[in-house]
């Protein structure tokens, strides 16, 4: 396992584990922010693209504060590619066979405008702070964050809230990279934002996610487990 957020040795924690074998080590997380980690042993891209990678949050120590503010609600999302012949790492490398974009998982995963199917989507009350912690796990392409019909109030770079960054309106997020990004909607109505790679062909093949900012929004969402919506 590669772990974003360790500092560690790579020939000896990271080393692979074999069949029947297991291993067990620590690290103390050193610095705050949202890091990826995924299998890392080889072949790590067709690992990584049958989806072996997740999210690390390293809450700051010193908690919240006037630069990196308790939001009212906040929420995980993974991007990955989809190659629809995962057996084929050598196509993979070369970003041949990509037929998709997945956010947690799935293409279109909280978006029903494009997939009737999809049930789901990120909630919130008018004007309440949404905090996003969005992670590139894609093999190949760097994605840019946009929401749209809204501005990033605050993106911290790699989470860290240190790194600050005031009215975005696109972030461009590399391969493994991660960010934490703030949107703040209007009070004085209901409105929608989508989430999306600004990149039209990861767009257009999975990765836009709703925000719904509306007065009845669950109580519930974005807050404790449901984080990361299932």
């Amino acid at each position: 396992m590669d772990f974003h957020a360790a500092q560690v040795d790579v020939l000896n924690e990271f080393a692979p584990v074999k069949p029947g074998e297991t291993k067990k080590f620590t690290f103390d997380a050193r610095y705050p922010g949202v890091f990826m980690y995924h299998c890392g042993s080889a072949p790590m891209h067709q690992h990584i693209a049958r989806g072996m990678y997740g999210i690390v949050i390293v809450d700051p120590k010193e908690g919240y504060s006037d630069k990196f503010p308790r939001p009212d609600r906040e929420y995980v999302l993974v991007q990955g590619q989809y190659f629809a012949n995962a057996d084929d790492h050598h196509a993979i490398m070369e970003d041949e066979g990509y037929t998709g974009s997945l956010i947690n998982g799935k293409m279109f995963n909280y978006d029903p405008v494009h997939d009737q199917n999809a049930s789901k989507v990120l909630e919130a009350k008018p004007g309440e702070r949404v905090r996003i912690h969005y992670v590139n796990a894609n093999i190949n392409r760097p994605a840019a964050i946009h929401p749209i019909a809204g501005i990033w109030d605050r993106v911290y770079l790699n989470g860290n809230p240190r790194n600050l960054v005031h009215g975005m309106a696109t972030y461009n997020l590399g391969v493994s990279e991660a960010v934490t990004l703030d949107i703040v909607s209007p009070k004085d109505r209901p409105t929608n934002n989508a989430i999306v790679d600004h990149s039209m062909k990861a767009a257009m093949s999975g990765a836009i996610t709703v925000l719904m900012n509306k007065p009845d929004a669950d109580p519930k969402a974005g807050k404790g487990d449901n984080i990361l919506i299932r």
